[in-house]
């Protein structure tokens, strides 16, 4: 897998999630961001194991991606972080992310893996990006894929 591609690929999905009105438009990047523009949502750091089946046919890559949400309002911003972080509806990461599947026998995110899956929502919390504090979490996204390509 080109993770770099994987990366954007997974960023590109992100970002067909329609906000709740008011929220505004989700940005997404590939990569962790100097600057935030809220909410964002990005892909973070990324774990890989390698020879999961003989001659390099499959690797397994966990993502760990971050949406972050600004606090202009704190219950606001956290009803927006739950639209975001539901596993159901239009504002769902999950639904935008999978989505990128693609239909029964093609590759995922347009052919760049064999399948993804996001696997959980962790540390939900107040983190702080360029000394700027944001209500966010983490999402946990499994890649599979070709090793030698």
């Amino acid at each position: 897998m080109q993770m770099s591609a994987v990366r954007d690929a997974i960023a590109t999905a992100a970002r067909t999630v329609v906000l709740p009105a008011g929220a505004g438009k989700l940005t997404a990047t590939g990569y962790v961001p100097d600057a935030v523009a809220a909410p964002h949502f990005f892909v973070g750091e990324y774990s890989v194991t390698f020879d999961r089946a003989m001659r390099r046919a499959l690797d397994e890559v966990e993502f760990t991606c971050r949406v972050l949400v600004g606090r202009a309002d704190d219950k606001a911003a956290q009803k927006t972080l739950d639209a975001l972080l539901s596993g159901s509806g239009a504002a769902s990461l999950k639904v935008a992310i999978e989505a990128a599947r693609g239909a029964p026998g093609q590759y995922a995110l347009g052919g760049l893996a064999h399948d993804l899956h996001l696997m959980r929502i962790q540390g939900y919390r107040w983190y702080e990006h360029q000394g700027t504090q944001y209500i966010g979490a983490e999402l946990v996204i499994k890649v599979i894929g070709e090793g030698n390509a």
